[in-house]
């Protein structure tokens, strides 16, 4: 297509073009015909960003920035493709404008918009229910991240996002957990609307008690995305401060509401030996480290497990890696070496503080002794 043509096609989208948008596409003639790529880069992610010019789009994108496309920087190349692909008419059209847009990005100097635009078509190949071609790219995106040194965050933040919706559709709750908070270290949080928020707020929580995997939510419980989590959705807050301090009261007070979520019905068992493990290693935690050989019974009666139940907890908190230490089955005792570090409310923070407290007049002690009783080995 030759400077004429470009011209009359800019001419018919102006007069076509609501009132508003018809000076920026003088502004595209002008910068196309001095060739200054970069200025008209961002007046086109300005015309593109307003809502107004999504008719516009996709002839824009097909016919004047492809002509120029290789000229620009390719991760705005790629940002332009995706907002112009919401005006495709289906998934498999979409697909298509964007396998094409991944491949005419597909260079050596271009790895992060090639990146950037697989992982778009990820996104689509899962929409069409082609699992399979979604992971091959996503493996391929991945492989090629951890090759950078530095990528710009938005690379990263459309990796995570989408690796965070795979593991959703799959129902894998420990990888969707990580990478969707890897997506929220990546992004400034006031861009999501409130909504947004508290339903990225809520599968977090669901998916960290429902994980075969995930015993520590400290992550979570510092995150500020926990703060969306208000009204009626407060119940799962408290649920998941209860897990953190092993409360088993908050626990049974709140329990009602695991019968009114699905998932969280369907995983009842595994969220119940879950409360009973924080219960053991906040049991553990609250003791003093030379006070940590707890008999089968007083484990009992701080997690309200059966006795003939405990050595199977004590086990399975072993297994874990939550706690470290042995049993001994004949006296029916668990000498406890280490637990498992986490975060501290201000309850269990007054707890270490008295304990640190104890601790001080102990040594003390000490001193005093050793020098009352050692003045005859010391004296001049």
């Amino acid at each position: 297509m030759n400077v004429d043509t470009i011209a009359d096609f800019l001419a018919e989208q102006r007069d076509e073009a609501p009132e508003e948008l018809q000076g920026l596409i003088i502004q595209f003639e002008d910068f196309w015909e001095r060739k200054l790529w970069h200025q008209l880069t961002d007046l086109l992610i300005e015309f593109f960003d307003n809502p107004q010019s999504e008719p516009q789009r996709l002839q824009f994108f097909k016919v004047f920035i492809l002509k120029f496309a290789d000229k620009i920087n390719q991760l705005k190349l790629v940002d332009l493709g995706l907002k112009t692909v919401s005006q495709c008419r289906d998934d498999r059209e979409r697909l298509t404008f964007l396998t094409e847009l991944a491949k005419k990005v597909d260079n050596e100097t271009s790895q992060d918009a090639f990146v950037y635009a697989t992982v778009a078509v990820a996104r689509v190949e899962l929409r069409l229910r082609d699992t399979a071609a979604a992971r091959r790219d996503l493996d391929k995106a991945e492989k090629i991240l951890d090759s950078f040194d530095s990528v710009e965050t938005k690379v990263h933040a459309a990796f995570y996002q989408f690796n965070a919706e795979y593991y959703k559709a799959k129902a894998d709750f420990a990888s969707y957990y990580r990478n969707a908070l890897l997506y929220l270290a990546c992004i400034d949080l006031s861009t999501l609307s409130s909504q947004e928020r508290k339903a990225r707020a809520f599968d977090l929580g669901i998916a960290a008690l429902v994980s075969d995997s995930i015993y520590n939510f400290g992550e979570l419980l510092l995150h500020p995305i926990l703060d969306a989590l208000t009204g009626e959705l407060d119940w799962l807050r408290k649920l998941l401060l209860a897990f953190n301090r092993g409360d088993l009261g908050a626990y049974d007070m709140l329990s009602g509401h695991i019968s009114s979520n699905g998932l969280l019905e369907d995983h009842e068992d595994e969220i119940r030996e879950k409360i009973y493990l924080a219960a053991l290693t906040e049991s553990v935690f609250r003791r003093p480290p030379h006070e940590r050989a707890m008999t089968f019974s007083t484990i009992s009666a701080d997690t309200k497990v059966r006795p003939n139940q405990i050595e199977h907890l004590v086990m399975r908190a072993l297994s874990l890696g939550l706690v470290r230490g042995t049993i001994d089955q004949v006296d029916e005792i668990v000498n406890f070496t280490w637990v498992q570090p986490r975060i501290l409310d201000m309850g269990q923070i007054a707890s270490m503080s008295q304990r640190l407290g104890e601790w001080g007049e102990n040594v003390n002690k000490l001193g005093n002794w050793i020098e009352s009783t050692g003045q005859d080995i010391w004296a001049p």
